[in-house]
């Protein structure tokens, strides 16, 4: 009786063992697995000056020219920006958020920014200049 147990009791451990070893590998697999890298916001604060001229707008930085997607943003920011124009064509200081888009049409720029949000307008003093004559 003694060695019947005893043979139970080795088969338990020898299943215990076998278990837990097949825990390990599943545990070696799941920290092997390469980390994640990590995709920057594809959303950027940009600063420069804006023109919009009916069918087609630009963006000018310091270091970057885009293209501006026509739509609601931008006709709403070229509504903003126009008492601080002087003439039709002058360029305006703003700074915005949005989504650098690769352009899908042939001419123009490589790429174009949708604006998702309209930060701020930083020439006043041109509107105060126009309020005071």
């Amino acid at each position: 009786m003694k060695i019947e147990k005893m043979k139970k009791f080795l088969l338990i451990i020898a299943l215990a063992i076998m278990a837990f070893s097949c825990q390990d590998e599943g545990r070696e697999d799941l920290m092997n697995q390469p980390e994640t890298e990590k995709v920057p916001d594809s959303i950027q604060t940009l600063t420069g000056e804006f023109i919009y001229a009916g069918d087609a707008a630009i963006l000018r930085g310091s270091d970057f020219v885009y293209g501006v997607t026509i739509d609601s943003m931008s006709k709403v920011l070229a509504k903003q920006v126009q008492p601080f124009q002087k003439e039709e064509f002058d360029m305006v200081s703003v700074k915005v958020k949005g989504k650098i888009v690769p352009n899908s049409r042939q001419d123009g720029w490589n790429e174009n920014i949708e604006i998702r949000e309209i930060l701020e307008i930083l020439e006043t003093e041109k509107a105060t200049e126009q309020q005071e004559e």
